[in-house]
């Protein structure tokens, strides 16, 4: 059985979907007093049983802690819920998914009423909450101030990564890596496409691209070398002419095999752009500026 209460810190927690509920019983599970509230009253009960305090309203919850997280559908739900709180010496903890700018816009409103502002972006799913082993975790921006006081009940429900001041900032690394992961998701949907009509298991390629994507993800070092220094064609093995050339290798053949090329095709016509403009001699790096200008 949990000591609940002893040199814990008591928290508030609005919002109690799947991962807000994750988050409860994580707190909860290590002892941590803690107000929650939703809008639905009824996802509450359960958490209630489990020795959660259960507020009425949102108002009520903020004024029962210090450290308010909110957890919410969006940017909007975040501020319509907070409107009618007293935030003067709260800390707030915006774990909503969210934009950059959202994110800035909310600390500069969260700090005029009086709240010092932290934002949070999850890099887990609901089940990877109180698992240390999971490997999930949250980046963090904003206050530091807020960050150094409340970093140990902040590790419960999962690692904590501080990126900086700017409250915009987690937002931006967990926009960064989930755009990362959909497009290692797109070249993998396509790679079980090109099997899917020959006598392959997936099962027996699933291991193949593991092993494959997982030995290429050296790639971001090299790349994140090259946009710091400045020289694209530095050490590069595979050049962006050779990899043109190695397209029409992929498109032919998702063609013969009756497949799509349209998760492809807008990454190769940037490729060939980049190439026409005589950088064939680079790596991939100034697709990167293409994509900023």
């Amino acid at each position: 059985m949990t000591d609940i209460g002893i040199d814990k810190p008591h928290l508030t927690l609005l919002g109690l979907g799947a991962m807000g509920t994750a988050l409860a019983r994580a707190w909860l599970a290590a002892g941590h007093p803690l107000t929650v509230w939703n809008r639905t009253p009824g996802r509450a009960e359960p958490l209630a049983a489990e020795g959660a305090k259960v507020a009425g309203t949102a108002a009520e919850a903020v004024a029962a802690s210090d450290l308010v997280v909110v957890c919410l559908l969006d940017d909007a739900s975040v501020r319509e819920t907070l409107d009618g709180a007293d935030l003067t010496g709260k800390n707030v903890v915006n774990l909503t998914t969210g934009t950059p700018a959202e994110a800035r816009a909310r600390a500069e409103w969260a700090e005029q009423r009086g709240a010092r502002y932290l934002d949070g972006g999850i890099m887990a799913v609901p089940p990877m909450i109180g698992s240390p082993e999971s490997g999930g975790f949250v980046f963090y921006s904003g206050s530091q101030a807020v960050f150094g006081d409340h970093q140990r009940t902040l590790a419960v429900p999962a690692g904590t990564r501080y990126v900086g001041e700017d409250p915009g900032f987690a937002a931006l690394h967990d926009v960064a890596l989930l755009s990362a992961m959909t497009g290692m998701f797109a070249g993998v949907t396509h790679a079980f496409a090109l099997v899917r009509k020959e006598d392959v298991a997936p099962g027996d390629l699933a291991p193949l691209l593991a092993e494959w994507l997982t030995a290429m993800t050296g790639y971001a070092y090299g790349l994140a070398g090259h946009l710091e220094s400045g020289d694209y064609a530095k050490g590069v093995t595979s050049n962006l002419a050779m990899m043109v050339q190695g397209n029409s290798t992929l498109l032919g053949t998702a063609t013969a095999q009756g497949v799509s090329a349209e998760l492809l095709a807008p990454f190769t016509t940037l490729m060939e752009r980049r190439l026409a403009d005589g950088h064939g001699d680079e790596g991939l790096a100034g697709l990167v500026d293409m994509l900023t200008r």
